[in-house]
């Protein structure tokens, strides 16, 4: 049975198709989800609360910050205070799956997607507590990103999970001049590594009882 994992970012994927082709940004798409906490291995409980993909709402708007934003309009309230209105339950986490690692700068000036992220969990709020995506941003336009690290520091947990890689590449960088070289100088820097995966969710991954004859239960993602 395919991973929990890979059917959300495989959606995310979906999304992304749904993004015009540029030559200057990444076509990328995000999915946030309400998970029971602590359970990483059953999903038949989890809660779609919001999708989005690059340029879905007017502007030079990211996955993440259509996610947000159109959450933060259902709620009513204006993007800045998103954060005010997104779930706390005990019980319960925030989890966000995007096919590229959130961006850490933006040539806009506009707010990185990782700092978004971030804010979620202004003052005492959780927020957004474990981030999963599918390929490390390419360095294409802003150099070398950092972030993972700014995750970190912020507490949130993330992994990289494999096996993606070419279908969100190539569907990311559509519409670039050099896509196919863009594609291949990426897939090159793809490989087995420690830091795929924040420090925290690794420990979290060691501590969970392996039992293979478990199954992983779907869910419809967007239905």
């Amino acid at each position: 049975m395919a991973s929990p994992h890979h059917k959300y970012l495989q959606s995310c994927l979906a999304l992304a198709e749904q993004s015009p082709p540029r030559p200057t940004n990444f076509r990328v798409g995000a999915i946030l989800v309400s998970r029971k906490a602590q359970d990483d291995l059953y999903y038949e409980d989890d809660r779609v609360l919001s999708t989005g993909y690059t340029m879905e709402l007017e502007g030079n708007t990211h996955a993440e910050q259509c996610c947000l934003s159109k959450y933060a309009a259902a709620q009513g309230v204006p993007d800045e205070r998103v954060a005010e209105v997104l779930p706390s339950e005990a019980s319960r986490q925030l989890v966000m799956y995007v096919t590229m690692e959130p961006c850490g700068k933006r040539l806009s000036g506009n707010q990185p997607c990782v700092q978004r992220i971030v804010d979620t969990r202004r003052g005492d709020r959780r927020g957004i507590e474990k981030v999963y995506f599918g390929v490390k941003e390419p360095e294409t336009f802003v150099g070398a990103s950092e972030s993972c690290r700014r995750l970190t520091d912020a507490g949130i947990q993330w992994r990289v999970v494999q096996g993606l890689e070419k279908d969100i590449l190539s569907v990311a960088t559509a519409g670039h001049e050099h896509s196919e070289e863009e594609v291949r100088a990426a897939l090159d820097k793809v490989e087995t590594r420690l830091d795929d995966v924040s420090e925290d969710e690794r420990e979290r991954q060691r501590r969970v009882p392996r039992n293979p004859k478990k199954r992983m239960v779907e869910v419809d993602l967007l239905g």
